[in-house]
């Protein structure tokens, strides 16, 4: 029997659309979190403090906006469940984070408190989007392609956020080229481009990616109240899950280790005296690397499997930490960007849908919930433990060893996960409530 090719076009579309969310936040990621605002938080925002205190702020300001999003999106998520409100929660999310995400434009030579509070807002809306985008995942591509379409939205993700982050790197490098009196002026416009990048592509998947169906639970009665019951009856019965939950366990772990290095590598290269430009260049570098690289793991996966694929890519970043250690040049920097890329899509992709997998239709936004706050607890840890690391010992280079431990112990975890049970009992809830092939 032949395959209908409208239904087909209509889920390439559906797809796609997806997909193109990774390529509209992925600008945040990259100009926001890594590669701009970072040096300009050291350089400008908090100019006056020394070196190694400035980083040890950034990191606290990091951890403070990730321990709020961890706090609520585990309840949001529950709340999008029971009302059928993903895309609702996710244009909300978006909206705010690329509105605070402009709003950086304003923050003058000093006023690292300003920047640090904007910056936590806007780090809301990036990190609550992404529990709703994850979430529609599992709705959105068929159980054979999940990897692939994963692996696609990485790779999409890094050709966005690498092309906005060339752009902004020439109006850095060459401000009268795009007509801007400096490069404190471009630095601020490119904060400006990341908010209306993020805004203007993640119009697709609000247009063409429909609202999952709900599974009717019981009475829909007050979202807010049922949000929360639910996500009290799953920590209840979170024994069904263990799978799911040691699958957590190595995530937020391994996860720690490699969010920390995203966060400080920039900063921690500008305190050892690597200039914007190369930072930015390398990690432009990074970018167009985890393009290929990243859909390369989705075909990895078919060969050897998720978790040695996952394996894999924590053993080259082990590597990365090692080498982080003897960094003095720019060179150095580049290197170890490219290694990066190599690896840090894949990774990311190949978890994102091997939980993917493993989490029930009806609570998908829930269990995204409970996926986002392991990562986000994760960033937590890692930059504060940099900072106080940094600023108790004067530097900052035994903080980038100290993240290995990460690597191996969340490698150890992840060897104790049955993949196959876990997505054996989530495919017989999705039985129970109507929305297996949902």
């Amino acid at each position: 029997m032949g395959s209908n090719p409208r239904s087909n076009g209509d889920y390439r579309r559906r797809v796609n659309a997806w997909c193109m969310y990774d390529w509209a936040n992925s600008a945040f990621a990259t100009t926001i979190m890594a590669a701009v605002l970072p040096p300009f938080f050291a350089s400008v925002a908090a100019g006056g403090l020394p070196g190694h205190v400035a980083t040890a702020y950034w990191g606290y300001i990091s951890s403070l906006g990730l321990l709020l999003a961890a706090i609520v999106n585990p309840i949001l998520g529950a709340i999008a469940d029971h009302s059928g409100s993903k895309k609702q929660f996710l244009a909300f999310f978006t909206a705010l984070g690329a509105l605070f995400t402009i709003l950086l434009f304003i923050v003058q030579e000093g006023q690292w408190l300003l920047c640090g509070a904007i910056y936590v807002v806007a780090e809301i809306g990036f990190s609550g989007a992404i529990v709703f985008y994850d979430s529609l995942l599992p709705h959105v591509a068929k159980p054979e392609d999940i990897d692939q379409v994963s692996t696609k939205g990485y790779a999409l993700g890094y050709l966005g956020g690498g092309l906005l982050l060339a752009l902004n790197l020439g109006m850095i490098l060459s401000p009268s080229t795009f007509f801007l009196p400096s490069t404190d002026m471009a630095v601020r416009a490119s904060f400006v481009s990341v908010g209306i990048w993020w805004a203007v592509f993640s119009v697709p998947i609000l247009r063409r990616v429909g609202e999952p169906p709900i599974a009717q639970l019981g009475e829909m009665g007050n979202p807010i109240r049922a949000g929360i019951q639910r996500l009290a009856f799953t920590f209840g019965d979170i024994r069904r899950y263990k799978e799911l939950l040691k699958f957590l366990v190595a995530f937020w772990i391994y996860n720690d280790g490699i969010g920390t290095i995203i966060k400080m590598a920039t900063i921690y290269g500008a305190e050892i005296g690597i200039g914007q430009s190369d930072l930015i260049g390398a990690l432009l570098l990074t970018q167009f690397v985890g393009i290929p690289f990243s859909l390369l793991f989705g075909v990895l996966a078919k060969r050897i499997g998720r978790k040695p694929s996952i394996y894999l890519a924590l053993a080259v970043y082990t590597l990365i930490s090692l080498a982080g250690y003897f960094m003095s040049q720019a060179w150095h920097f580049w290197v170890l960007a490219g290694m990066v890329g190599l690896v840090q899509g894949g990774r990311q992709a190949l978890s994102r849908s091997m939980y993917g997998e493993m989490s029930p239709k009806a609570k998908t936004g829930e269990f995204f919930g409970f996926y986002d706050m392991s990562s986000k607890f994760a960033g937590i840890v890692g930059p504060l433990i940099f900072g106080l690391v940094s600023q108790f010992t004067g530097t900052s280079r035994l903080s980038i060893v100290s993240v290995i431990l990460f690597f191996i112990v969340g490698g150890i975890v992840l060897t104790t996960v049955n993949e196959a049970e876990g997505i054996r009992v989530a495919r017989a809830e999705d039985a129970a409530t109507g929305l297996l092939g949902q």
